[in-house]
């Protein structure tokens, strides 16, 4: 089954995950302080997932400044994505949903349960924590960043 993702003008739910280096970040620090856009993908490694991420990267100070902060999100472990931001040149955080497995993931209504992976899904999430903006495409399906940057540019 596919899943169902949370709507615009929802409080994004809080949570609450290790990032590649091991560090633990909350989406309720950035609240009264930056807008979040939260990206999750099936997996680190993969042709375009790794596209999507490099494309991030390319243009990160219009996803990472003083008024924005880009967090990545997938099932991988964070010793995978600490490879993976390592071979890719990735200086944002890559979170792992890895245990409890995807519940961050499921909790967005991104997590594809019968593969075990999250799909395509991106969030843009206001200072005050409401979901503004969101887009869901399937495993196949590279999102287009000029549509995050126009709904950031809303804000």
């Amino acid at each position: 089954m596919f899943p169902m993702a949370i709507e615009v003008g929802t409080e994004a739910p809080d949570f609450e995950l290790k990032d590649n280096h091991g560090r633990t970040v909350r989406l309720a620090d950035f609240r009264g302080e930056k807008n979040v856009v939260l990206l999750f993908y099936p997996f680190a490694f993969t042709g375009v997932c790794t596209g999507e991420l490099c494309a991030l990267r390319d243009e990160l100070p219009r996803f990472e400044n003083d008024d924005t902060q880009l967090l990545a999100v997938s099932n991988d472990s964070i010793h995978t994505l600490r490879v993976f931001a390592e071979q890719e040149g990735l200086e944002y955080p890559l979170l792992s949903d890895f245990w409890p497995h995807g519940e961050t993931s499921r909790a967005y209504g991104v997590l594809d349960e019968d593969k075990g992976c999250a799909v395509r899904g991106t969030f843009i999430i206001d200072k005050a924590g409401t979901v503004r903006w969101s887009v869901v495409n399937g495993l196949p399906d590279a999102r287009d960043l000029k549509d995050y940057i126009k709904a950031l540019e809303a804000l």
